[in-house]
């Protein structure tokens, strides 16, 4: 009798595998209220590494964490048409507190533009006090018609840059250095995921800004998703709250501005593009237990070896977990392990220890080999940055393989709608081709250049538009 996989397989229904890894890899849950979720230890300890890494980029670029308050009164949203606009769907509303009404209703940070704008118009006074560089790591509420885990929930995690500067070349340059040496990098060499720098189109960039920059990535099943954007705002904002400053020349300008953002949608990515039927593969840059180290058998010189070789990754830099319990079958714990995706498990039993090896399991390339136990401290590290390296190949071979350039609009949609990307002359569909992409479920994720670089304006000569279905 055939034994029934843990998972759905991707390609029986792509979306169950993914509810199915997230649940059984015990990364999240839904939350009581729907469209929440609540974020399981493993899950969050990988949102944790997310965390760090980005934080140390951002304030690479000299931006410095704050905090602002959730709760963000209704006044200020209209004070920027557009963007209230964009968010009005999304709001969540709160009309009453301490059992009374309240005199004026607050809106739960959808995002915080207008509270940041608020004081960013308090805090700059001279030229002196720009740029003004700011960064903060919350929660924020978008009431999601359709929640799905990690991808779109009402409650979510992120981090959210905020900055004031005094010539509009600066804000652009600042904009750009976060989406190519904050978000990019970080999602090539840590996340591992070959990403599409671009530029949204007017129909989707975000509201309120002049020009947003995207990173797009392909999940396994061709989709793409939107992984983190950076927006120049102009001086749409400034002009709201009248957001001003003495130049050297002693004239009152108004400040040219940016935002970008980040969020847990993130993991969700790192599914999609990194699962496999087995269940997470975790990019060992990532991955908060690179390696586990498993006894087979409770036996007192099993455990002592288990835990000095432990002692020895650690020496040598590896993220490493010891897994003891042997009251659990053997099985069930290995299992356990694939699911949640740790690069490397390492077992060890009686027979093991009588060999002078260890069973050597690699989660990414896959295969099981024995190992002297001498050997592994030092082998490890560059067994990680090995496979670090095949999971990134694999993203941009999927992409790559899967992208189709296409001349007409018809060529465009047969590709998307088949599992993959089209790329197309952006003079040949523009934004009338653009309009009619939506009957179809089809979007154009962003415009490059012709070498593939981010065009410096929405109608560059050359640009080539990006289509695809997305998450």
């Amino acid at each position: 009798m055939t034994k029934a996989p843990v998972l759905t397989p991707r390609a029986d229904d792509f979306p169950r595998w993914y509810q199915d890894l997230i649940t059984k890899a015990e990364l999240a849950d839904n939350g009581p209220v729907r469209g929440t979720m609540v974020i399981r230890p493993y899950g969050y300890g990988l949102w944790e590494r997310m965390q760090a890494e980005m934080d140390a980029r951002i304030k690479e670029t000299g931006t410095q964490n704050a905090y602002f308050p959730l709760l963000i009164p209704e006044s200020y949203l209209a004070k920027e048409a557009d963007h209230v606009e964009g968010f009005a769907p999304e709001l969540a509303v709160v009309t009453h507190g301490g059992g009374k009404e309240l005199e004026e209703p607050a809106v739960v940070r959808p995002t915080s533009e207008m509270i940041v704008n608020e004081y960013f118009s308090k805090w700059v006074q001279s030229h002196r006090d720009l740029p003004l560089l700011i960064n903060q790591w919350a929660n924020v509420v978008r009431w999601e018609l359709r929640p799905r885990l990690f991808l779109r929930t009402s409650e979510f995690l992120w981090q959210e840059g905020h900055t004031a500067h005094a010539t509009y070349e600066e804000a652009r340059a600042f904009a750009a250095r976060i989406h190519r040496r904050v978000y990019e990098d970080f999602m090539l060499n840590v996340l591992a995921m070959d990403v599409v720098p671009g530029r949204k189109t007017v129909r989707e960039r975000f509201a309120g800004a002049i020009n947003t920059f995207t990173l797009e990535g392909m999940m396994g099943d061709g989709k793409a998703l939107q992984m983190a954007t950076s927006h120049e705002l102009g001086q749409n904002f400034a002009k709201a709250f009248n957001t001003r400053y003495l130049s050297k020349e002693g004239r009152q300008e108004l400040v040219w501005q940016t935002s970008w953002g980040s969020t847990t949608r993130m993991i969700g990515a790192l599914v999609m593009m990194h699962g496999d039927d087995d269940g997470l593969r975790v990019p060992p840059r990532l991955a908060q237990i690179q390696a586990v180290v498993l006894a087979i058998k409770g036996e007192e010189a099993v455990l002592a070896t288990v835990r000095e070789l432990a002692g020895r990754l650690k020496a040598a830099g590896v993220r490493v977990h010891v897994d003891d319990r042997t009251d659990v079958p053997f099985g069930r714990r290995a299992v356990d392990w694939e699911l949640k995706g740790v690069p490397v498990r390492i077992e060890i039993g009686p027979r093991d220890l009588e060999n002078g090896t260890a069973m050597l399991a690699r989660r990414i390339p896959g295969g099981k080999e024995p190992v002297a136990l001498d050997a592994l401290a030092g082998l490890l590290p560059g067994i990680l940055e090995e496979d670090q390296a095949t999971l990134l190949r694999q993203s941009r071979e999927r992409r790559e393989s899967r992208t189709t350039e296409v001349s007409t609009f018809e060529e465009a949609v047969e590709a998307a709608t088949a599992g993959g990307w089209a790329r197309i002359p952006w003079a040949a569909l523009g934004e009338e081709g653009e309009s009619k992409l939506a009957d179809h479920a089809v979007t154009v994720r962003c415009l490059v250049a012709e070498d593939g670089s981010v065009p410096d304006a929405d109608d560059a000569p050359g640009n080539v538009a990006v289509v695809a279905r997305a998450y």
